[in-house]
């Protein structure tokens, strides 16, 4: 008897264990640090050897912007691997059919993740090189600008700050009205080293850290109108890697590969 009891033991221990190894194996289910006053309630850890299904690599598109003008889907712009998902910036020296120069990896949340009213958080770490414009962003399915654009996280070339940035058709285009508070700032970063960046979104403020160290706070101006805060709605978001344009500047080939590295994507909401 007790050496059926000790044998049904080491049976029930076996399983826990091939059952944790199994929720590690799938990534997204592991165990992440808490927020003292939030709850997670979506992560990506980028465990597995792939991107889950709840990212799409984002096309380039018909009449493609600075943004997006090299974005391309080949595999070799994309690795997932050691908990990290790798975007790289590449000389096109491998894709014939594609006469772009250079070639960029960029990934959404588009049509199967939004966020709205709580905290995202996205550790990141990005390499040096002329021309580079990493980026990670919110946007909401509708018109640019009206109904918003909230830059978590953008860094040129060689830095050692990072630039996060609020964009409204006020921002855009009424010069007057946007002085009204800031809209734009730049923090410092650890060059060469991980960050983590985030956002706090509520119904009528968008607050930015760095570091858990707040940048910025940008607050609805209810007498502006509308147009004014457009940002409490569903947003997804989106993580690229550009090269060039007229804001970075210039490419230099020979810094080429360039690596952007996200180890994860954390979103939270507030407890009540």
């Amino acid at each position: 008897m007790v050496k059926r009891c000790w044998f049904l033991m080491f049976l029930l221990v076996g399983t826990l264990c091939l059952c944790s190894a199994d929720v590690l194996a799938k990534g997204k289910r592991r165990s992440v640090p808490q927020r003292e006053g939030w709850e997670l309630v979506w992560h990506d850890e980028f465990d597995g050897r792939r991107l889950s299904d709840e990212w799409t690599r984002i096309p380039r598109f018909k009449n493609p912007s600075e943004w997006d003008k090299f974005m391309s889907s080949h595999d070799r712009l994309y690795e997932v691997k050691g908990g990290k998902l790798t975007l790289y910036g590449l000389v096109n020296d491998f894709l014939p059919e594609d006469t772009a120069h250079f070639l960029t990896g960029g990934v959404y949340t588009k049509g199967k993740v939004y966020f709205q009213r709580g905290r995202l958080d996205v550790r990141l770490k990005m390499d040096d090189a002329s021309g580079a414009w990493p980026a990670a962003w919110l946007l909401p399915d509708g018109r640019w600008p009206h109904d918003g654009e909230i830059d978590i996280m953008e860094r040129l070339n060689h830095d050692d700050f990072a630039h996060q940035t609020i964009h409204s058709a006020v921002t855009e285009y009424d010069h007057e009205r946007r002085k009204t508070q800031n809209w734009h700032y730049t923090a410092p970063i650890r060059k060469g080293d991980w960050n983590v960046y985030s956002v706090v979104l509520t119904e009528d403020s968008v607050s930015f850290l760095i570091n858990d160290k707040l940048t910025f706070t940008y607050r609805k101006e209810s007498e502006h109108g509308p147009g004014q805060f457009p940002y409490d709605r569903p947003m997804y978001l989106l993580l690229d890697m550009q090269l060039g344009g007229d804001w970075v500047g210039p490419i230099n080939p020979r810094e080429l590969p360039y690596r952007y590295q996200i180890d994860y994507v954390r979103f939270y909401k507030m407890k009540n």
